[in-house]
């Protein structure tokens, strides 16, 4: 059966697109090999991030790089087959964060993080899932002044210039918000116009049923190959083969491999990450999300329990797992919240971002094939920057004119 367009990839990118269009009257297939929301949107710290503007950076400072080496930080670990594979491109992640570039790339970021919460609002409302959603902020805990008073800065910067809220927490005001936590912490940001979802998987399987209330069908099944036809393109799956006039790709991590078939070289890595769901101590909970900031971790109060997210592992997409990382924020964490108790599953969930050189997503149409469309790279705020972005390719494929300019997120930037 012919198909005005196919959505590749079931993350929040992908339904994100698929709803906006079957929304817009088109006629859609969302293709995924698992059912929506089972991969990299998952297992995600369960924040949409109003004030994440400012993308994370290429550590360039010595006392970093050389602190790296050892390779037993929590925020930032590698495998070395990763490091090889990912050479060039993490070459130009490292340019990229040089402090001019970086400040331009900061303004382009920020332009779609600004519109995020506001384009997740409808789509929790046609979903009916706003039970999920919570609107009291998140914690960047700091245990160190000097950190802190850095935060207070680029705070304010934040606030002044792409309208993010916040409120600084000294040591004795973060322990009345989370009396859990040890004393003698520095204090706290608190991000007020950001939000935390209970069960992130859950959210973007709601959003997939609402895309299927508006007409839209979801296929789960694995691809095997793309081809052009005609004017359009030929989806070969394992359960069939479908058509489209248009083709997009939203396949998170895995894209990269799918677009190389195509011709496309692009500057992709991904960063891996865990994560572990723990029980609490009797009496003693967390009442917000937190990230201990100095040390690089999430504590996020879940349906399943506390999930403890790690941060980057730069590695192989397919590299075995390496657990140390996921062990040694797990001591940190049992430092800073005594109360958090025993893990909950057999197995950490493992699963990694997908990332560009100069850490801004694709968006919009591939430059050498008519009808295909892209939209991933989104690194660390894929589950952010998903509603925008489908908002965005949809004003694109209807020839309208699109909310912010989306020319720094051109495939041919490259």
């Amino acid at each position: 059966m012919s198909r005005d367009t196919v959505v590749l990839g079931a993350g929040m990118v992908g339904v994100s697109i698929a709803w906006h269009l079957a929304r817009r009257g088109h006629s859609v297939l969302l293709v995924d090999r698992r059912p929506p929301g089972r991969e990299t949107s998952y297992g995600n710290g369960g924040l949409i991030q109003r004030e994440a503007v400012r993308p994370y950076t290429f550590p360039r400072q010595m006392g970093k790089l050389l602190s790296s080496i050892p390779n037993r930080r929590v925020d930032i670990r590698y495998q070395m087959s990763g490091m090889f594979e990912f050479a060039a491109p993490l070459f130009g992640y490292w340019r990229c964060s040089a402090p001019r570039q970086y400040e331009r790339i900061i303004r382009e970021y920020a332009s779609l993080i600004e519109l995020s919460t506001q384009e997740h609002a409808p789509m929790i409302e046609a979903a009916g899932a706003g039970e999920l959603i919570g609107k009291e902020g998140w914690l960047e805990v700091h245990r160190s002044q000097a950190e802190l008073d850095l935060r207070r800065h680029e705070a304010e910067d934040s606030a002044r210039r792409f309208g993010v809220t916040h409120e600084m927490l000294d040591g004795a005001a973060l322990a009345r918000k989370e009396p859990a936590l040890k004393s003698g912490l520095a204090g706290a940001v608190h991000w007020t116009n950001s939000w935390s979802v209970a069960d992130p998987g859950a959210l973007v399987a709601a959003y997939a049923d609402s895309f299927v209330q508006l007409g839209g069908e979801f296929l789960q099944a694995s691809v095997q190959e793309l081809s052009q036809s005609g004017a359009g393109w030929r989806i070969v799956t394992d359960r069939g083969c479908h058509e489209a006039s248009n083709l997009v790709v939203a396949l998170g991590p895995w894209a990269a491999d799918w677009l190389d078939e195509l011709g496309y070289r692009l500057p992709a890595f991904v960063k891996r990450g865990y994560h572990m769901h723990y029980g609490k101590a009797e009496g003693q909970g967390l009442n917000h999300w937190l990230a201990d900031a100095d040390v690089g971790y999430i504590l996020a109060p879940m349906r399943a329990g506390i999930r403890l997210t790690t941060g980057a592992e730069l590695a192989r997409l397919d590299a075995p797992p390496a657990y140390g990382q996921l062990a040694a924020a797990e001591r940190k964490a049992r430092e800073l919240f005594p109360g958090l108790g025993e893990r909950l599953e057999a197995e950490p969930w493992k699963g990694a971002r997908p990332c560009l050189s100069d850490m801004k997503p694709v968006i919009g149409p591939a430059p050498r094939h008519q009808g295909l469309w892209l939209a991933f790279g989104h690194g660390h705020q894929g589950f952010t920057m998903g509603p925008v972005t489908g908002r965005l390719v949809a004003e694109m494929m209807e020839g309208e004119p699109t909310a912010i300019d989306v020319a720094p997120f051109r495939a041919d930037r490259f």
